[in-house]
């Protein structure tokens, strides 16, 4: 199974109002395992940067002047993306940038059905939990120490390594059916063991939580299942 971990950075919020993707990242999964394959593409807005989206990203006028206009870029993103699975922490905001982008140029937009929303896979696996990539990163002890200023493929990247945290950690070959060559885009007949942890994984449920599960369980009354295994 091929995905594509992606990010966006843009001028703004809204498209409608005129704001414009200035940076794409993507990473490629297969088997739910990095290949190495990755798209990163700078893009020309063809407008000014507001103050307020270069302090997020620090991607400036000046920088990006000589950088292709989307139109330029957008089959060879569309030949990359094809048709996996696009993993998208807010997959509703880099949605609607991309389909707006490649609207205008009357181009086969991505159907949202492409899109997995790890912002809302996060919501139901911790609710009432913050649910940003960088909260995210301290639940699962990833370091995102590089990421000082928001950048497409960085945070792509990073994001590749929560997604499969919240899918159940990276598991290699998950099917156990070959390993994928990203050379030569095949699966080869290889054998894959688990080695050992040679140290147990720190407990990820938190304080606040592991309270929370108490209070409910007390809640049932003495007799309750959970008290059995106590």
């Amino acid at each position: 199974m091929r995905e594509i971990v992606l990010d966006t950075e843009t001028t703004g919020f809204n498209p409608e109002e005129g704001d414009r993707i200035v940076e794409i990242g993507g990473v490629e999964l297969y088997n739910h395992m990095p290949t190495g394959r990755t798209y990163h593409q700078y893009i020309n807005p063809q407008r000014g940067m507001p103050q307020e989206a270069f302090e997020v990203h620090g991607l400036g006028d000046d920088f990006l002047r000589d950088k292709p206009v989307f139109r330029q870029i957008a089959q060879e993103f569309l030949d990359f993306v094809g048709d996996a699975k696009l993993v998208i922490h807010n997959a509703a905001f880099d949605m609607k940038f991309l389909n707006a982008e490649l609207g205008w140029l009357n181009m086969p937009k991505l159907p949202w059905s492409q899109a997995v929303d790890t912002l809302d896979m996060a919501r139901k696996k911790f609710p009432g939990s913050p649910a940003s990539l960088d909260a995210l990163c301290r639940r699962f002890n990833i370091d995102n120490a590089a990421r000082t200023l928001h950048g497409a493929l960085l945070d792509s990247e990073i994001l590749a390594e929560v997604y499969l945290e919240l899918i159940g950690g990276r598991q290699p070959d998950f099917a156990l059916a070959g390993r994928f060559n990203a050379d030569k885009g095949t699966d080869t007949e290889e054998t894959w063991r688990p080695r050992p942890r040679s140290a147990p994984l720190p407990p990820r449920i938190t304080q606040e939580e592991r309270a929370a599960h108490q209070a409910l369980v007390d809640k049932m009354g003495d007799g309750a299942l959970w008290k059995a295994f106590v």
